[in-house]
């Protein structure tokens, strides 16, 4: 816990910020940065997305009264500042560690936390249906949804705005304008709000009439609906309505997001506007910290941090580097390469690739559905797409995986970065799903490299080798283990080991390291092992169950949900073929997965090495 926060130590609930004076406000709201800075500095986490919220949070929980007054934040990347104002500043420093808090809002951690979060443009639906349920039960208290700009690109938002703003309900969606989601926006939206910002002469009203309303007695400062009609009124003859006017909301804004006071007095004032209201607040992402400010991507998710320098903690190389070189290598060769992202250019791996081949580079936004079927009809009409997503972020296109880009039988080829343990994002970011419910899919073949190598050779099979769509999927961060008489091979499957040893290990992806290690761990304790390393996950190759079936115990490990998994798929297939042996799965079982390291996790679900050599060695004494 922090020694600086006088202010913030002292608060235990929302209710304590309600008779603080914006002069102490101001203040709290400097200690909250300074907390901020220094948890995630050490912690890691989302960092610009939080700096920039914080008048905005503490201007919710004092015009509001959570948890009576529902608060919904869309994707919760930008929910530290709510979580330490409602009761969690004591727990603060275990943000995003084992058993700590979530960097997410999870209501079983809060009553504050209204609604499960963690991926992108849910909360307008998530508040309205809260809002009309409170209206089915007479309930008269407020829903409030704050989405980000970003998150405003994915299409379930407008679905949500388009139902709700045909209603009556206790809606107030905040925009959170500060143009960027991980990377900076792009598109009509981002157009039409940098349109609505940059409009000098409304802006000009909208001053002399908030000062008009600043001098108006105490009463006057919830504004009263005549005088939000006459600035509505002003507005549209300057400039019209905009997009949320026209679907039936009221729009109130722009807004400055760190004014306390003014934010204070239109969140009152669109308490009093009887249909569901878009209140435009325009804020400044890493607001506070000069190194956030200046390179908000570099601080939307960040490893920790030197607080004086702005230098992160990462590793200088990952798979999603090497992805992005490898590609970049291919497209000079090939015009018909193209990349395409969903506003995750640079998490991705793709800065260079947009650099260098601008007009093959395409940013849709936090739009995978739209991600998959634009990269369809690029694919049926003879170009190379490859879509670049994060394991978590690709089941959102799950029917469009299906219905636009299989049943076609279209080359396009999904980058899944991210696949397996994530670690500190917890449960709405592990990519253990991938595997799963790709494998039941016709018409898709599925790769697993586990060295930057193999990423290299199997991307350029993704587009020359294999027909219909490719899935190759590769581990957050580095390179592991991998031994050095291990020579890659271009089959699809790879026996390393003892051929005539009585254990088999079956893996794929990143816990083939662990195998290996497992393997040199057992090798000391005098016992013989041989390891199956599955290079194409889907469809596998008869041909290794023949093989396989002559070992007398195998060990299936899997870094994905056992439920549906490949492991039960491969189990299936080898007793299909008269295996008699004994046959263990060993993957992840039917929970959601919370946060961790990656190591820790791996441990906890006994997938490293020490936990294969142990089970081998157990293993060993079953059948004797």
């Amino acid at each position: 816990m922090s020694t600086f926060g006088r202010l913030l130590s002292s608060i235990k609930g929302p209710e304590d910020i309600k008779n603080m004076t914006f002069r102490q406000l101001d203040d709290l709201c400097a200690e909250i940065r300074r907390e901020l800075i220094g948890t995630v500095s050490h912690n890691g986490g989302h960092l610009a997305s939080n700096l920039g919220v914080v008048e905005l949070s503490v201007a919710l929980h004092k015009v509001f009264c959570s948890p009576h007054d529902q608060i919904v934040w869309d994707v919760g990347h930008q929910c530290y500042t709510h979580k330490l104002l409602t009761g969690r500043y004591q727990e603060f420093s275990s943000l995003r560690q084992e058993n700590g808090l979530s960097g997410f809002c999870r209501p079983e951690e809060s009553e504050h936390d209204s609604f499960v979060s963690g991926h992108s443009s849910t909360s307008i639906s998530a508040a309205f249906g809260l809002a009309k349920a409170k209206e089915l039960m007479g309930d008269d208290s407020y829903t409030i949804a704050v989405i980000g700009d970003g998150a405003l690109t994915g299409g379930l938002a407008y679905e949500a705005i388009n139902n709700a703003g045909r209603s009556k309900s206790k809606l107030i969606v905040i925009l959170n304008d500060n143009k960027m989601s991980i990377s900076r926006n792009v598109g009509s939206i981002a157009r039409h709000l940098a349109g609505i910002r940059s409009k000098p002469a409304y802006f000009r009203l909208k001053s002399r009439v908030e000062k008009a309303i600043l001098k108006l007695p105490k009463a006057g400062v919830k504004i009263e609906n005549g005088i939000i009609k006459m600035k509505a009124g002003l507005k549209n003859v300057l400039y019209g309505n905009t997009i949320f006017e026209n679907m039936g909301f009221a729009y109130v804004g722009p807004v400055d997001g760190h004014n306390l006071r003014v934010l204070c007095d239109v969140l009152e004032s669109s308490k009093e506007i009887h249909r569901p209201v878009l209140l435009h607040v325009c804020t400044v992402k890493g607001k506070g910290y000069i190194f956030a400010e200046e390179n908000p991507k570099a601080f939307h998710g960040t490893s920790g941090f030197n607080i004086g320098t702005g230098n992160t903690e990462h590793a200088d190389y990952s798979f999603s580097k090497r992805f992005g070189t490898s590609l970049c290598t291919m497209a000079r060769t090939d015009t018909r390469i193209c990349a395409i992202t969903a506003a995750m250019a640079s998490g991705v791996g793709l800065n260079e690739f947009a650099h260098q081949y601008r007009n093959r580079f395409f940013d849709v936004g936090i739009a995978e559905q739209h991600a998959i079927t634009f990269a369809s009809g690029l694919a049926k009409n003879g170009l190379l797409p490859v879509f670049a997503v994060y394991s978590t972020f690709l089941q959102r296109g799950y029917d469009q995986i299906i219905h636009d880009a299989a049943l076609q039988n279209l080359k396009i080829v999904l980058a899944i970065d991210r696949a397996g343990l994530v670690g500190e994002d917890g449960e709405t970011h592990q990519g253990v799903f991938d595997a799963s419910f790709l494998h039941t899919i016709p018409n898709i073949t599925i790769l697993a490299p586990s060295s930057y190598d193999e990423l290299d050779s199997m991307l350029k099979d993704a587009f020359y080798h294999y027909k219909g769509v490719v899935a190759l999927r590769y581990p957050r961060g580095e390179q592991g283990f991998i031994p050095q008489d291990y020579h890659s091979q271009k089959q699809s499957y790879t026996f390393y080991g003892d051929p005539d040893a009585p254990n088999l290990i079956v893996t794929f992806g990143r816990l083939f390291s662990e195998a290996c290690l497992a393997r040199d761990i057992l090798n000391k304790n005098g016992k013989a092992v041989c390891i199956l390393k599955l290079n194409v996950v889907k469809p596998m190759d008869p041909s290794v169950f023949d093989k396989v079936k002559n070992f007398s115990s195998v060990f299936f490990y899997e870094e994905g949900m056992q439920e549906g998994g490949i492991g039960q798929s491969f189990g299936f297939q080898l007793y299909q073929v008269g295996f008699k042996g004994m046959f263990s799965l060993h993957a992840l079982p039917d929970q959601f997965i919370p946060q961790s390291t990656v190591a820790s996790a791996l441990t906890h679900f006994e997938l490293d090495a020490q936990a294969m050599a142990a089970s081998v060695l157990q293993g060993e004494k079953t059948v004797e």
